[in-house]
């Protein structure tokens, strides 16, 4: 065997140093510390024989070689996942681990219960859970980090997924805002308003503005974030508007601060559960699913 193929480990510091943006995120990530982490990287290179990453102030990338090494680690790392479910799927009870991605926004209201059940249906099953937009849980999806996560349908060919909510999407407004005593308002009556984006990985943003233009108009962006909680603390504060879900919106009410039906155009959060076409679902995720569709009930107003 080549003496430059580097241990597992060493792969898996380097994808999450990646997938985090830093030496720091990634080692929380590990439980681990950053000098443990420096040195797997730094025995990484050792092997291989060239640099996989350009350190700087405020600068961390990928070398040629280290762009090779990650695609084939996350293909490795991968294929190590299924092998293991596959294994864990040879004993009778369901068991190994779920590694499951959830939104930022709703997973409190629409996942809670379900969560509680499945652990008591299968107690030798590990969830492991990672919380992010859509964007980031389509790459971990794709990369294997992830086996099942629910996000916005996606488009993307490699993704397969299977239908699961699609909740109208409404209006936060301060309130002494213009039309914050209409119960409903248009897109377009926002326009002279700023809006309150999310933070990167949200597909939302990219179908918001989208929708702006198509109003006649580009959104004024107000700030970002990715905690609905702090969203809603700067509406009230006057901040500007920002567009959420229905289940996630309606337990945001406080002063200051009014809930509005956007009634043109209608637009909802159409959430899935999703995966890899081509890659193995474990019991363990088909036993999820399952669960998901059992309880699932509509969300009132």
């Amino acid at each position: 065997m080549d003496a430059r193929l580097p241990e597992l480990r060493q792969l898996a510091s380097l994808v999450e140093i990646i997938r985090h943006g830093s030496f720091t995120r990634a080692a929380s990530a590990l439980h681990q510390t950053q000098s443990a982490l420096s040195k797997q990287i730094a025995q990484l290179e050792a092997r291989l024989g060239q640099p996989v990453l350009v350190r700087g102030p405020g600068q961390l990338r990928l070398t040629d070689a280290g762009e090779v090494a990650l695609r084939r680690a996350e293909q490795m790392l991968a294929h190590g996942q299924a092998m293991l479910a596959e294994l864990d799927d040879q004993t009778p009870q369901i068991r190994g681990a779920l590694r499951l991605g959830l939104p930022l926004f709703g997973a409190d209201a629409l996942f809670t219960q379900v969560i509680v059940e499945y652990l008591h249906r299968y107690p030798e099953v590990r969830v492991q859970l990672e919380e992010g937009g859509s964007k980031r849980i389509e790459q971990a999806l794709l990369t294997g980090t992830l086996e099942l996560g629910a996000a916005l349908t996606p488009s993307h060919p490699e993704l397969a997924h299977t239908p699961f909510c699609h909740e109208p999407l409404d209006v936060l407004a301060p309130a002494n805002h213009p039309c914050a005593t209409a119960g409903a308002v248009t897109l377009a009556a926002l326009a002279d308003t700023p809006f309150l984006f999310y933070e990167r990985s949200f597909t939302l943003n990219d179908r918001l503005w989208q929708a702006c233009r198509q109003a006649g108009f580009t959104p004024r962006e107000g700030g970002r974030s990715g905690q609905a909680d702090f969203l809603a603390t700067l509406v009230a504060a006057g901040q500007g508007v920002v567009l959420l879900p229905r289940v996630v919106a309606r337990g945001l009410a406080r002063p200051g601060l009014v809930r509005l039906a956007l009634s043109e155009p209608a637009m909802t959060w159409d959430l899935a559960f999703i995966w890899r076409r081509e890659g193995y679902l474990s019991r363990a995720a088909r036993a999820w699913l399952a669960l998901v569709q059992e309880m699932r009930q509509p969300v009132a107003d």
